[in-house]
């Protein structure tokens, strides 16, 4: 398995439920179950989630 080093201010605002999903280094059931009922801010528009990336750091980063 290849891995792709990520770098945080190369990622976009919103980020995307695969942007968690690599950021975390968890599966896609994991990433659902965690947004299902998410410790950080969540926006579902329809079908698609959005996380702002400010507020999914702070609680990664623990602040």
């Amino acid at each position: 398995m290849k891995t792709t080093e990520i770098i945080r201010e190369e990622l976009p605002e919103a980020l995307t439920p695969d942007n968690v999903q690599q950021l975390l280094g968890i599966g896609r059931r994991q990433t659902y179950e965690l947004l299902s009922n998410p410790p950080f801010h969540v926006v579902k528009v329809g079908r698609l989630y959005k996380i702002s990336k400010k507020t999914f750091f702070k609680w990664f980063d623990g602040d």
